[in-house]
């Protein structure tokens, strides 16, 4: 099987090397070219466009960084699809809406291409590890043919249902993240002025019940000031922006995650948007020293 992989960012870039590992025959393709000479050392061929390297692929892999991206270089006669071969398989990883994750399958039948919709849980050390957890939407057959490959990447597939459930699962996922994140930093800056050693705080309440299991890790970027980027900030903020529009389409009210929307809007805002999403708590802190 040949396999194609274009977005090779934070995750992409290690995604496709562990599908190296794995001896498959992958061709990749990025804007920045630092990810694609690393990946051309380890095996892969490079594709000086997108259409060039899914031209003859079976299977291609998107990872990008927004829908309007997904849509600039898949759809249209001059678009990735219109280039791939007829009942290639196209499995879109980014972290979409829904409703633009059914657009694109229906966009992909137009050219007798079959879609599946497999956003991941995990950040760059799970993509790293090849730890990552795939949210599936699309049919059992399809689902069930490319398992192994995403198995290269992650341990473990959890097919929610048709076209547009692996998106939408994954926007539930993203809108409990950013609010823990939120309300872990808002108590840790809290019991600071009450008085409780930082260190303490970072140690204790990560172990706690009530506390969500990642941020055992966003704690050590917080005590080392040191945000080093394992999701962008700026792409939690897209998240819950989606997760926005969504709610308008199903006229389904979120009154926390629209709250939370803005407070990262305004850390992003600020300076921080390429940081760690956990970077929230600086852009708190911030906020409390101003007032």
């Amino acid at each position: 099987m040949k396999i194609a992989f274009l977005g090779l960012g934070i995750m992409g870039s290690r995604m496709a090397s562990n599908l190296l590992k794995n001896s498959v025959d992958l061709t990749v393709h990025n804007r920045s070219k630092a990810p694609i000479i690393a990946l051309e050392k380890e095996g892969a061929k490079v594709a000086d466009s997108a259409v060039e390297a899914v031209a003859d692929a079976d299977l291609v892999f998107s990872m990008l960084s927004t829908p309007e991206v997904v849509e600039t270089l898949f759809f249209g006669e001059d678009g990735c699809l219109a280039a791939m071969k007829k009942n290639a398989l196209w499995v879109d990883c980014t972290t979409v809406n829904p409703s633009f994750s059914i657009l694109a399958g229906k966009e992909a039948q137009k050219y007798g291409i079959r879609f599946v919709d497999a956003p991941v849980a995990g950040t760059k050390p799970q993509a790293q590890n090849a730890e990552l957890v795939y949210f599936v939407g699309g049919e059992n057959s399809v689902v069930n043919e490319i398992e192994p490959i995403l198995k290269y990447m992650g341990n473990k597939v959890v097919h929610i249902g048709e076209t547009g459930k692996g998106a939408s699962f994954k926007m539930l996922v993203n809108m409990m993240v950013a609010q823990s994140m939120l309300i872990f930093s808002e108590a840790v800056l809290l019991g600071e002025k009450m008085g409780i050693a930082k260190d303490f705080l970072l140690d204790i309440l990560p172990n706690l019940v009530v506390a969500a299991p990642f941020t055992k890790s966003k704690a050590e970027l917080i005590r080392a000031d040191d945000y080093d980027v394992q999701f962008p900030l700026e792409w939690m903020h897209k998240d819950l922006h989606l997760a926005a529009i969504t709610a308008y389409e199903n006229k389904q009210p979120l009154y926390l995650v629209n709250l939370a929307k803005e407070l990262y809007a305004d850390a992003n805002k600020s300076g921080l948007s390429r940081l760690d999403f956990a970077a929230i708590y600086k852009f708190l802190e911030r906020k409390n020293q101003q007032d």
